[in-house]
């Protein structure tokens, strides 16, 4: 039978049916092309895949496959999973920002794949996500994550210690008026200084609560 470990190391969740799995391979901002979507329907196919599930997070999960079928399943995809499990930074959420959006004033994608390269799958103190906005709709739900970044006339808004989940809150605006450079400097002390001095399971928000929001502060933006 499948340890946890495995399931770990295979990016595999067990479904309710207590018998299949889900995998759920990586796609940077939910962004990809014709060839991998083929790819995908052909593996669902070949390993007789119950569904396909587009994900919150910007995946797109392949489930109901059998424990023997999916080692298999991720060779014939070539793709390296999404970190959809364990203590580490999850797919970053991206709206389409200026690329694709009429509404959008921030390169949202710009900065979401850059963060993605960055710190997708990084190992921290407790599940890390992140969300990137291209304005103020927020339709990549920065306000919800622990570090997200929002697009306005002035440039990204940097916004810490939100969550979604089962204690959901509001995150707190940092600053405002950064450059796409700029976020991503912020972006790199705000996680290791969370990776440092976090305690274990100890979400963004309750990092913050703990150590206060001006010792935060004063921390991340020196």
């Amino acid at each position: 039978m499948i340890t946890k470990k495995d399931l770990l190391d295979k990016a595999a969740i067990l479904q309710r049916d207590k018998e299949t799995y889900a995998i759920a391979p990586h796609i940077a901002g939910g962004i990809c092309d014709s060839n991998t979507l083929r790819k995908l329907a052909d593996v669902a196919d070949k390993y007789h895949a119950a569904a396909i599930k587009i994900t919150g997070a910007q995946r797109i999960a392949i489930v109901g496959l059998k424990e023997e079928d999916i080692d298999k399943a991720w060779t014939d995809l070539g793709i390296k999973p999404g970190a959809a499990v364990g203590m580490c930074v999850r797919s970053i959420k991206v709206c389409p920002g200026t690329t694709f959006c009429k509404r959008g004033v921030q390169d949202s994608v710009g900065l979401g794949l850059a963060l993605d390269s960055a710190y997708h799958g990084m190992t921290t103190p407790s599940k890390f996500k992140i969300g990137v906005s291209g304005c103020p709709n927020s339709c990549g739900e920065s306000w919800l994550k622990d570090l997200g970044f929002l697009g306005t006339g002035k440039g990204f808004k940097c916004i810490v210690g939100g969550d979604g989940g089962r204690t959901p809150r509001i995150g707190r605006e940092l600053v405002d008026g950064l450059t796409i450079d700029q976020a991503k400097t912020l972006a790199e002390k705000i996680i290791q200084y969370y990776r440092t001095n976090g305690k274990e399971r100890e979400r963004m928000g309750a990092f913050i609560d703990r150590i206060g929001w001006d010792e935060f502060k004063k921390n991340v933006l020196d």
